[in-house]
């Protein structure tokens, strides 16, 4: 990756010009390996392919069911999230609180809405953070970060995203110390198969003072402008930023720094392309199995018949008014009529809607699904659901059968 060596090169020479004495380390005798060289062969041209939490559309986020399933996928890097408990132990979470994915209600009933922070490792073990996704994960525990070591190999590497550090003081420290004393974290970091990565600049610069070594990664929303870049260029390797803001001049601005350009959570098959046609470096997703899948020009659902034909996010008026709120439409795409009673929908957040029984779609028939109230219909269904769902700016969904087959994914 060679804008990443020349932004290391930059770094390097920016922070050893402060005089911090961590810079001794020599540089390596040999070229870094090529992070795009996948177990799986893709065409050179591709983008390094990152399973956002493991591979959180397919499996509960930042489990080692996810990180296992980031790894079959042919995903280059899986990313987690890692935060220090009440002792001092990093785990893996994104959230700042346990409400979204575990079951603290039944286990710490008053808890619910404390800082995930706030728990002990050994209170954190007792919550079952599978489950929320569905029964197959049941009894799934929040992992340890050397968990994520243990799943990383030399072909799938870790990308550590220091979540809050205001919540938890020093953990720029321990992870450098995780990274630097374990030894599979060792082999991995040898290999150039970790990246930490942040949207908090103060705790990026602190990092990279304390692990040089290892590559470092901005994270933001929008790419900002050519002097902010050439101040994020002397402490960092890479930017990552939200790819439904990222045109192609702001990737050639960031590669102009010496940076290399990475896009986040790129859920479709159409956006997987799009920003792979804007030259980025990396990509993340939530279904990196089935993004890896397009990236190797091989059918994302072989055989599937139903897919996600479009969706209105941000309708006139109120997004859950009756009759003409939010909705998903669902199209029949075989040559003949399908039940798709109980399928269902699921977006980023873990936030579902779902088909009532009795619902049979027609050859190249459609299904709107509401979240808020209506009547139903034959070509219309309604969850009934008093908040909405879809985010007015864009989101992702995945379409599930009853037995829990992943059919399709969208974005918008």
């Amino acid at each position: 990756m060679g804008s990443t060596r020349t932004a290391r090169s930059v770094r390097t020479a920016a922070v050893a010009a402060v005089g911090l004495s961590l810079l001794a380390v020599s540089a390596p005798a040999t070229p870094a390996p090529d992070l795009r060289q996948a177990s799986v062969k893709r065409p050179a041209a591709t983008p390094i392919l990152v399973g956002h939490r493991g591979a959180g559309g397919t499996a509960p986020e930042n489990t080692v069911s996810a990180l296992k399933g980031g790894r079959a996928s042919g995903a280059d890097f899986i990313e987690i999230d890692v935060q220090l408990s009440a002792d001092g132990v990093p785990f893996l979470f994104h959230d700042d609180t346990p409400a979204r994915t575990t079951n603290v209600e039944d286990v710490f009933p008053a808890r619910a809405a404390d800082p995930i922070t706030s728990f002990t490792w050994a209170e954190l073990q007792q919550l079952d953070a599978g489950s929320y996704f569905d029964r197959r994960f049941t009894g799934e525990r929040i992992p340890h970060l050397d968990d994520a070591a243990a799943v990383g190999t030399r072909t799938t590497g870790v990308y550590i995203e220091i979540k809050s550090p205001w919540n938890s003081p020093g953990i720029e420290q321990l992870v450098a110390d995780e990274l630097h004393t374990n030894p599979a974290w060792q082999k991995l970091v040898a290999a150039d198969k970790v990246q930490v990565i942040g949207f908090d600049e103060a705790s990026n610069q602190r990092f990279a003072e304390l692990a040089p070594e290892v590559q470092l990664q901005q994270l933001t929303g929008a790419v900002p402008g050519a002097d902010v870049l050439a101040a994020w260029a002397t402490y960092v390797d890479s930017v990552g930023a939200n790819y439904r803001v990222v045109k192609a001049e702001d990737v050639a601005r960031v590669k102009a720094a010496g940076l290399a350009m990475s896009v986040y959570t790129v859920n479709s098959p159409e956006a997987v392309q799009a920003v792979t046609d804007l030259g980025v470096d990396a990509v993340t997703t939530d279904f990196p199995t089935e993004s890896s899948r397009h990236l190797r020009g091989l059918p994302v659902f072989p055989g599937a018949i139903i897919e996600i034909s479009g969706a209105v996010n941000d309708p006139l008026g109120n997004d859950v008014q009756p009759e003409t709120g939010e909705y998903v439409a669902l199209r029949n795409a075989s040559g003949t009529a399908v039940d798709v009673s109980g399928y269902f929908l699921r977006d980023a957040a873990n936030n579902i809607l779902v088909v009532g029984d009795g619902y049979v779609l027609q050859p190249g028939g459609e299904l709107r699904v509401y979240t808020g109230p209506g009547t139903n219909s034959a070509s219309d269904y309604y969850n009934g659901q008093g908040a909405s769902l879809l985010n007015n700016t864009g989101d992702s969904l995945g379409l599930w059968t009853p037995d829990l087959r992943l059919v399709d994914v969208f974005a918008n």
